[in-house]
């Protein structure tokens, strides 16, 4: 019976280690938030500048923007168009910005802006496979075109395939007299999507953008798709190589026009790119809570409210350091839990002043206590009476702390006063019962103990760690509870059990 229940409780503790880890992770994958505190990430700032000479009438500008291109994460879209009057519009998946005036002459310039950052999680999305477009071709292009679609789909087994040796045979160096044909009369992208789609192959052409670092003017690159009955696949057209490379924008896709302008004419698009890194948390919080797990995030709550669980999601290590220290080291402290609240004032008021002002109030304070001991006041007066010397001292430290020019001092009060007062209680009567040897143990593991809960509370990574992933804590949890079963010797006790090995 006591082997079943001991199995049930570990298996306890596995359950709960699992599911801190993998609610982290999962907290990790769904919203981006990076396990390191300084991680960070590159986002591109890209800006399309529009130039058209409006006719002095009503303007409508179209832009189409990118969504969900793939490979990056849209993070802001921004449009700077003095007296325009600006939207986004999405239709039937298009998504596209407009600007419009009542009234314009001469030239006009428009910009919109686009902040990005690289996510290998969006992914082009499976659809229905569309139906090829119909093309109509006249002689002799008809038959150079069946000529050449002979040869490619005798070498071919899939699209992805034909898409492959089509680009490869009409970018032979020695072209034959149907390809040469082809590409006299023909632009040589938009000349592969109606090849393909005669072969029953959807096939249409993406503009894409090469994203350089500090670049100015840059044109959009034409790059071929295919529907492979399940999703887009993209081709560089010249090269024939399958997939988008990582510094490629795709800005149009499926829109069948990249730009639109009524009520002028002559207009150009030109973009414009800047590179800059950010740190990864602030991406993963800048945009609210998401989804999956996003409606549990402490960034949810009031700004007061997250300064202080940022402290208090610190206590559980402290409680992880103290347990270890004194179940398996077998260090003595002064009460269980009165170094973790030692570490936590530290973490507030850094470790040195922090020291100065603990042992400046626990000395006074044994020093009036010892006064109020010979005046022989019940238990209960007395500790009212140390609650109110120590905010006397604390009160002082902190104004002698302040005309002194450390400001530190202002927070010594976030100690305890009640849990010093009871401190100050228990060394006194330790003092009288066992010595001062005793109290002076005790105390300095106490503080050696709080020192050691300080470094880990401290460090940048417990911070980020605790506050963004606080459901690795349940591992923590666990780690306690796993402590609480052992009941073997401690690291301090092996050396009074020395003689007794060397003995045997």
């Amino acid at each position: 019976m006591r082997q079943r229940s001991r199995f049930a409780f570990y298996f306890a503790i596995f359950l709960l280690i699992a599911a801190g880890i993998g609610l982290a992770t999962t907290r990790h994958v769904q919203l981006g938030i990076p396990w390191l505190a300084g991680e960070q990430k590159p986002v591109w700032m890209v800006e399309a500048r529009i130039d058209f000479e409006a006719t002095g009438r009503e303007v409508l500008v179209s832009l189409n923007v990118p969504d969900s291109p793939p490979g990056f994460r849209v993070l802001s879209r921004q449009a700077a168009s003095p007296g325009y009057g600006f939207s986004l519009i999405e239709d039937s998946g298009d998504l596209r910005a407009e600007w419009s005036i009542r009234e314009a002459d001469g030239p006009q310039t428009i910009y919109f802006n686009v902040q990005l950052t690289p996510d290998d999680t969006i992914v082009e999305p499976e659809t229905l496979a569309p139906l090829p477009q119909s093309v109509y071709w006249t002689e002799p292009e008809a038959t150079a075109v069946a000529e050449v679609l002979e040869r490619v789909a005798a070498k071919s087994a899939s699209p992805e395939s034909m898409t492959r040796e089509l680009i490869k045979l009409m970018r032979s160096s020695e072209p034959d007299q149907n390809i040469a044909l082809l590409l006299n009369n023909n632009s040589y992208v938009t000349l592969l999507q109606h090849m393909l789609n005669h072969a029953a192959i959807p096939a249409r052409v993406a503009d894409g953008l090469k994203l350089e670092d500090a670049r100015r003017l840059q044109p959009l690159r034409p790059f071929l798709q295919i529907h492979n009955g399940q999703r887009w696949l993209t081709f560089h057209p010249e090269t024939g190589q399958q997939g988008l490379p990582d510094d490629v924008l795709l800005w149009r896709q499926e829109a069948s026009s990249l730009l639109d302008v009524m009520g002028g004419g002559n207009s150009q698009i030109n973009f414009s790119m800047l590179q800059q890194t950010v740190p990864a948390l602030q991406l993963a919080t800048r945009e609210g809570s998401g989804g999956g797990l996003g409606f549990l995030s402490l960034y949810e709550l009031p700004i007061e409210e997250q300064g202080m669980f940022r402290m208090l999601l610190l206590l559980p290590l402290g409680a992880l350091v103290v347990a270890f220290m004194r179940i398996i080291i077998g260090i003595r402290t002064s009460g269980t839990f009165m170094p973790v609240l030692i570490a936590v004032a530290f973490v507030q008021t850094s470790l040195v002043p922090g020291l100065i002002a603990f042992l400046s109030v626990v000395t006074l304070g044994l020093l009036m206590r010892s006064y109020l001991s010979s005046l022989n006041l019940l238990l209960v007066a007395r500790i009212s009476a140390l609650i109110i010397l120590v905010i006397g001292i604390t009160t002082g430290i902190s104004i002698v702390g302040y005309q002194m020019g450390f400001n530190t001092g202002m927070t010594v009060t976030f100690f305890p006063m009640v849990i010093l007062a009871w401190t100050i209680e228990r060394m006194s009567i330790l003092w009288e019962e066992d010595g001062a040897r005793e109290v002076v143990t005790q105390g300095f593991g106490s503080l050696f103990v709080a020192i050691l809960a300080y470094l880990v509370m401290d460090a940048p990574l417990a911070r980020h760690l605790s506050f963004n992933f606080p459901e690795l804590h349940l591992v923590t949890f666990g780690l306690v509870l796993l402590m609480g079963q052992y009941t073997g010797y401690k690291l301090s006790e092996l050396r009074r059990f020395s003689p007794v090995k060397d003995f045997s």
